[in-house]
């Protein structure tokens, strides 16, 4: 079976009713904060969802892009606003109104600056009372899981956009003997 800690899927080798075991490969040590925990380390803990149950979320797999850095944080009346700087690659699945797994809690984006290399989302009082997220400071790293849709549909453009280029050039060749 599996479970999520802090947004990063494991796989549970071993338990009993008071802990579980788990096998952390040397990629999810490099591309998450597992590594940085402690004993005592709070973290954000779920349960595999099955297959034929609702989803009143987003799609989060569990498959950790890498980290971002906490930059800062400020109250919005009971709400929390968290800006995060996020490593430049992933910049580009990250959009307003999109949706980011942060430390594996399902978030909307409020705001991006990619030439500055951050973006931020919001917590309402309910969320912040739920999760570890509230709990962090400016400096403290979170797993974040960008969009996997966004991912497939480069993916696929990519093909696209090759087949452009490649009849782009053809165009130019043809173009270049005529004259």
């Amino acid at each position: 079976c599996s479970i999520s800690v802090n947004g990063v899927c494991l796989t549970v080798t071993k338990f009993d009713r008071k802990q579980f075991t788990v096998g952390v490969a040397p990629e999810t040590l490099r591309l998450t904060n597992l590594g940085d925990l402690e004993p005592g380390s709070s973290v954000n803990l779920e349960r595999a969802a099955s297959i034929d149950g609702r989803n009143s979320g987003h799609m989060v797999q569990g498959h950790v892009d890498n980290v971002g850095t906490i930059v800062e944080t400020w109250p919005d009346n009971e709400s929390l606003f968290v800006k995060v700087q996020a490593p430049p690659e992933l910049l580009r699945y990250i959009v307003p109104k999109g949706f980011i797994a942060v430390d594996g809690t399902s978030l909307t984006v409020c705001d991006v600056n990619s030439a500055e290399g951050w973006f931020t989302f919001m917590l309402v009082a309910y969320t912040q009372q739920h999760i570890i997220i509230p709990s962090k400071s400016a400096g403290d790293k979170v797993n974040l899981e960008v969009d996997v849709i966004s991912k497939y549909v480069e993916r696929s453009m990519q093909g696209m956009t090759d087949r452009i280029e490649q009849l782009e050039q053809t165009v130019r060749d043809l173009t270049d003997k005529l004259k």
